[in-house]
């Protein structure tokens, strides 16, 4: 099992808020973890301090020799594609040939007043640009539409170190958004936030399935999943110490979605309707769902367990979230006991 750090903040004031994503990568980049995944949010708090995972991973490119640099995820219907390429290919050389872009749909109504015309058919938009950034990864000719409306042929530059673009899809649950990602031959980043571990079992089956009928029976892929991270040496005091912060970051998290135009559906939930009460029963609620079964919480024999159980179902790396509001110096002491659990679990039969 492969282990990477993921980055989610509920954005709060400061000049050193970006002090613990670089310390955290220095410590990954030291101590074999496999990537470091940044991700792009807008007009809202929660996540608001990634509005461009390009710029974040030139500044991981600077204090890191080793390990990957993944967007968790670009918004691709939110983007030019060939800005993506040549953002992306600058990044590659910084960094040495370690770039990877998980790609993105978009949900949240608002995003879209960056490009208002893709919400209606963001998915696919979403597989069109994926194809067009690789292509232009590789170094072919694109069409593009020109100032008078002309079919005008363009190149992307800088010239990436990588020949080809590792890609992830994005999926919070949908079975089609799994398979499109095995056609396409594509990785997949996904998370437990909506998803059973029973759903989740079932979509990397499905996944495994296209990629096998599109690619041969070989064809491996790579199932990342999102899991709220944080291990010590006992269990009550973990919980204790998350409880408030994390909390916290639940409630903000269901303000991002209320503050969604489309999150009331016409004879449907509307979460704006909900009292204090209800809301605060919904937080407690799912801060016991995930600090008990969704997940990376406790202590290394703790982690152990979950990492058995997601090597079961077909998952290669857990992104472990971990800047969900716990101070800078406790995250950071928690990553050496996040390192035992990763080197433990490296070991074959410990996760069999």
């Amino acid at each position: 099992m492969d282990f990477g750090l993921f980055f989610f903040a509920d954005s709060a004031p400061g000049s050193d808020c970006y002090s613990l994503l670089l310390e955290s990568a220095r410590f990954a980049d030291a101590n074999g973890f496999a990537a470091v995944w940044t991700p792009e949010r807008h007009f809202h708090p929660f996540g608001g301090r990634y509005p461009n995972p390009a710029v974040t991973g030139a500044a991981l490119a600077a204090v890191t020799s080793r390990v990957a640099i993944r967007a968790g995820s670009v918004v691709a219907p939110l983007h030019s594609p060939i800005r993506i390429a040549e953002e992306w290919a600058c990044v590659d050389n910084l960094s040495g040939g370690r770039v990877g872009l998980s790609f993105a749909s978009g949900w949240h109504a608002t995003d879209f007043v960056l490009k208002p015309e893709n919400y209606s058919d963001r998915k696919n938009v979403m597989v069109e640009t994926i194809e067009t950034v690789r292509k232009l990864w590789r170094g072919e000719e694109v069409e593009l539409t020109g100032v008078a409306g002309e079919p005008q042929a363009v190149r992307a530059y800088p010239t990436p170190i990588q020949k080809e673009l590792p890609v992830w899809v994005t999926s919070g649950g949908t079975p089609g958004t799994f398979r499109s990602a095995g056609r396409m031959g594509a990785g997949v980043l996904t998370h437990q936030l909506g998803q059973s571990h029973e759903a989740l079992e079932s979509n990397i089956a499905a996944y495994h399935e296209e990629l096998a009928a599109a690619h041969g029976p070989d064809a491996r892929g790579h199932v990342a999943v999102m899991l709220h991270t944080m291990i010590g040496t006992d269990r009550s005091e973990i919980r204790e110490l998350v409880r408030e912060p994390f909390s916290d970051y639940l409630r903000s998290s269901m303000d991002l979605i209320m503050r969604d135009p489309a999150a009331a559906e016409p004879g449907g939930f509307d979460p704006n309707k909900l009292s204090d009460a209800d809301k605060a029963f919904m937080v407690d609620r799912s801060f016991n769902r995930y600090f008990d079964t969704a997940g990376l919480f406790g202590t290394v024999e703790d982690g152990m367990e979950m990492v058995r159980r997601m090597a079961s179902i077909g998952v290669d790396e857990i992104a472990c979230l971990i800047d969900f509001g716990v101070a800078q110096d406790q995250v950071l002491r928690s990553l050496h006991h996040l390192g035992e659990l990763r080197l433990r679990t490296a070991v074959p039969e410990m996760t069999a």
